[in-house]
């Protein structure tokens, strides 16, 4: 497959895989240099502008430009 970038933390994150979990992006997304931890409350932002919320087993479809936000645990804003 060829590689694609996301957006985690509005750093690049590359992916090779469209289905994958939420857990994997916060994996690819440490891998990639972004300052996260596992334990942190993953988001999507849909072509709406609304975030939803990724759980670690959720699998999801994401495609070239797909835009995550992760945030610490006790991050309330």
């Amino acid at each position: 497959m060829r590689p694609f970038n996301i957006t985690v933390n509005k750093k690049p994150v590359p992916m090779t895989d469209h289905r994958v979990t939420g857990l994997q992006v916060k994996e690819a997304a440490i891998a990639a240099g972004v300052d996260i931890e596992l334990d942190f409350q993953l988001s999507i932002r849909r072509p709406n502008g609304r975030l939803e919320v990724v759980g670690d087993d959720d699998k999801i479809a994401i495609v070239e430009k797909s835009e995550f936000r992760a945030v610490a645990p006790d991050d309330n804003s």
